[in-house]
């Protein structure tokens, strides 16, 4: 689609709208805007605007929808999916002002923030009331919260609490075309016609821009336990994932890490870990609740668990700082496999039970097409994160013959019951193979469905749907 590009005259109604300082057209300022964490791809917006308020958003998506200028909506840029990247251009609306904490309200266990609150300065917020907001992704520290409800992110304690769905109750959204509307009520039952609330989550910026929403949140569990099993396989600890649920326990965190990924942030964070040999794989089990009784009986019950699936050695983590290094080497692994490779990631999701299948199809598709993988995620979902890791594979085989590899992962996902992404979004990067899962009847739907909110189709174009062949 051709979009119009933005004139002199455009330039200066979007300074009378948010002034001239949050304005942004120099190339050197536009570099931060230009990127997110999906790998090294570059997309340059013609101009950047740092609205205040929903009336500067609505008037900026007014003007941009009457002039036809594509609009990317971008939120913390920790996003690993490609879809705050502006690929057409146009204006890129950054909600960084948006960092508001409007009210937290105790007697209803509600909050009601701006999009781009920080979501650890969130968590810590209600934390300080003895209240829990669980949603933590390892972005947590940068990542906003509008980001995270576009993109459906988890974290680690999706397992116990639920995924984000669960904790947005109401959003104002601003539409394309401009109008500003409330998407639902700051209720925990709704049953009032189609809930435009979840329609939101996931969206990915593409049906409205998000400037206020209501979470429910959570009383905070006094008391947890923490676990480190170490496996000889992949596989092994991939098993014990589904036999610690079918025991009967829930824990509140259920992370997997391959060995090679645990090396990698032992070098770049110079950690002190005991990694002993003929171990592949770990497990960093976490319960939680209000009675120490119970969560030792819990961890018990893991513990047998563990020994009857292959587990070598289970370390109960003794004390704060000790949980702190075990959290830490997880929510670092990202950041470390990173820097140490060229790589591509992917995002997939599978029933529990077919992790193992999964792990071991991953391995084998790696060796026919030369490359390697490091694997790391949420188990306790089935939510596995994938590294593909260039290595030694050659710089043709990498542009040419990896698409075919990562097609299969995801066809190979696809038939174990999965799909392609459990929080990380389809954005630009995944698109061309949403039809390995769903049919031209699912895409079409969804397309219908871009159409009735954005008809110009300016709001965060080439994102979710692939092009109609």
């Amino acid at each position: 689609m051709l979009y119009n590009k933005i004139t002199e005259e455009i330039l200066e109604q979007f300074r009378n709208i948010a002034g001239i300082e949050n304005v942004l057209i120099e190339h050197d300022l536009l570099e931060k805007y230009a990127h997110d964490e999906t790998e090294d791809l570059h997309y340059y917006p013609e101009a950047v605007v740092k609205p205040a308020n929903s009336e500067q958003v609505s008037l900026l998506l007014k003007l941009c929808n009457e002039h036809f200028i594509p609009v990317t909506p971008r939120g913390g840029g920790t996003g690993l999916s490609g879809a705050a990247l502006p690929v057409h251009g146009g204006l890129l609306i950054s909600m960084e002002k948006f960092n508001k904490i409007i009210d937290i309200d105790e007697r209803n266990l509600q909050a009601t923030v701006e999009p781009g609150v920080i979501t650890e300065v969130f968590m810590n917020a209600v934390a300080d009331k003895n209240l829990l907001y669980p949603v933590d992704p390892s972005s947590k520290g940068t990542c906003f919260i509008g980001g995270n409800i576009a993109h459906g992110s988890g974290g680690p304690r999706v397992v116990k609490y639920g995924t984000i769905r669960e904790y947005v109750l109401n959003l104002e959204v601003v539409l394309p075309t401009g109008e500003i509307i409330w998407t639902g009520a700051n209720t925990l039952k709704y049953a009032s016609g189609y809930n435009l609330t979840q329609l939101m989550i996931g969206s990915e910026g593409t049906l409205g821009i998000i400037t206020k929403i209501v979470v429910k949140l959570i009383s905070r569990p006094l008391h947890n336990i923490l676990l480190l099993g170490s496996f000889p396989t992949n596989e092994d600890a991939c098993k014990a994932v589904s036999a610690i649920f079918r025991a009967g326990v829930t824990p509140s965190a259920l992370e997997f890490m391959e060995r090679r990924g645990v090396e990698w942030v032992i070098e770049f964070d110079h950690l002190q870990f005991d990694l002993k040999d003929g171990v592949e794989a770990f497990l960093i089990i976490e319960v939680d609740g209000t009675n120490m009784d119970t969560l030792f009986a819990e961890a018990e019950i893991i513990n047998q668990v563990l020994e009857e699936n292959g587990c070598t050695d289970v370390l109960f983590a003794d004390s704060s700082a000790q949980k702190e290094e075990l959290w830490k080497i997880r929510r670092t692994m990202a950041v470390s496999v990173k820097s140490n490779s060229v790589y591509k990631e992917e995002d997939t999701v599978v029933p529990r039970a077919e992790l193992p299948a999964l792990m071991h199809g991953i391995k084998q598709i790696g060796k026919s097409y030369g490359f390697q993988s490091v694997c790391y995620g949420h188990a306790g979902d089935g939510n596995l994160h994938i590294n593909i890791i260039k290595g030694s594979m050659s710089d043709e085989d990498w542009n040419t013959k990896l698409k075919s590899g990562i097609q299969e992962i995801f066809e190979l996902t696809v038939k174990l019951g999965g799909t392609l992404s459990g929080e990380h979004g389809i954005g630009l990067v995944q698109r061309e193979f949403m039809s390995l899962k769903y049919s031209e009847i699912h895409l079409n739907l969804m397309r219908g469905i871009k159409e009735v909110f954005d008809p110009k189709g300016i709001l965060n174009p080439g994102k979710i749907t692939p092009d109609v062949n």
